[in-house]
C-alpha cells in the first residue's frame, strides 16, 4: 500500500498488544477532543456533538506555526512497524498524525487505540489506498472515504479522523468536499521523504533534511513493507530537527 508517485507537486508528493487501561484514561482528553459516535451499554447510541465542516483546501501548514512541522505517517497501522514508530516518537516527545487505510485499521484496532492514547492524530487515507481514485467515480470516492472514516472510528473506539489524505495524492474536488463536509481536512505534503523505496536510511534523512525548507509537512510510512529504514531515519531526523529549532505540531485544521 506504499507508492506516492511522483508529479504531484506540493501535494502529492515495543507497545503492548493490547492499550491498557491506565494508558487509555492518560488520554482521555484525546478521546474526548476527536470523539465520535459510540454506543452505551445498553447498545444505544450516545449523543455526540455534531461534526463541523472544516475548509476543503488542501492543508499544509502547523499549527506550531512559522517553524513548526508536522510529522505525518501513512498506511498503517501495521504490527511490526506502528509500534516502533510509536516508541521513537515518544522517546523524542512528538506527537503525529497517522493516516490509517480502513483496512488496515479495522485488521489492528489495539494498535489505532495505541496511537489515540499516546496523544497522535488519526487520518483517513482511504479504505484500499487506490492511487487511481481521482478516475473513479464519485460515488467510489465516496465508499472509500466514508467506509475508512467509519472503520476507523470503530477500531478507535469512537474516535474521528480529523484528515483525509487522498492515496497518492490523488484528490478531487468531490473527495475534497465530502472529506471536509465530514469534518477531515484534507491533508497533503511537502515533503516526501520517499521511504517507501527504500532508498537507504542515509537517503532518506538527506531527504528531509533537503527539503524541509519547503514546507512544514513531512510523510513517512509505517506500512506497506519493510519500514526498518524509516525507523532508523526518524531516530535520527527527529533529534536532527530540534536542533534546527524546529518544533512540532498538527496540520492545521
Amino acid at each position: 500500500m506504499s507508492g506516492h508517485g511522483g508529479g504531484r507537486g506540493w501535494y502529492g508528493r515495543v507497545i503492548a498488544a493490547a492499550v491498557g487501561v491506565t494508558a487509555v484514561a492518560a488520554a482521555a482528553s484525546v478521546w474526548v477532543a476527536q470523539a465520535g459516535p459510540v454506543e452505551d451499554g445498553a447498545g444505544k447510541k450516545a449523543r455526540t456533538p455534531a461534526v463541523k465542516p472544516v475548509s476543503v483546501e488542501i492543508a499544509h501548514a502547523s499549527d506550531a506555526g512559522a517553524h513548526g512541522v508536522n510529522i505525518t505517517v501513512d498506511d498503517g497501522p501495521d504490527p511490526t512497524w506502528t509500534p516502533q514508530m510509536l516508541e521513537i516518537l515518544k522517546e523524542n516527545g512528538v506527537k503525529a498524525t497517522f493516516c490509517m487505510t480502513g483496512v488496515q485499521a479495522e485488521a489492528h484496532p489495539d494498535l489505532v487505540k495505541a496511537v489515540v492514547a499516546a496523544g497522535h492524530r488519526l487520518c483517513d487515507h482511504s479504505v484500499s489506498h487506490d492511487t487511481t481514485m481521482d478516475k473513479k467515480p464519485e460515488s467510489y470516492q465516496k465508499k472509500e472515504i466514508l467506509d475508512a472514516e467509519q472503520m476507523i472510528i470503530k477500531a478507535s473506539g469512537g474516535v474521528r479522523p480529523l484528515y483525509y489524505r487522498a492515496p497518492g495524492g490523488a484528490f478531487t474536488p468531490y473527495s475534497r468536499g465530502l472529506a471536509a463536509s465530514h469534518g477531515m481536512r484534507p491533508l497533503g505534503w511537502n515533503v516526501d521523504s520517499k521511504d517507501f523505496e527504500r532508498p537507504g536510511t542515509a537517503a532518506i534523512v538527506a531527504t528531509v533534511e533537503r527539503e524541509v525548507a519547503n514546507g512544514p509537512t513531512i510523510l513517512f510510512h509505517d506500512a506497506g513493507g519493510d519500514r526498518s529504514q524509516t525507523a532508523a531515519a526518524l531516530r535520527e531526523v527527529l533529534p536532527w530537527l530540534k536542533q534546527q529549532g524546529y518544533t512540532f505540531g498538527f496540520p492545521v485544521r
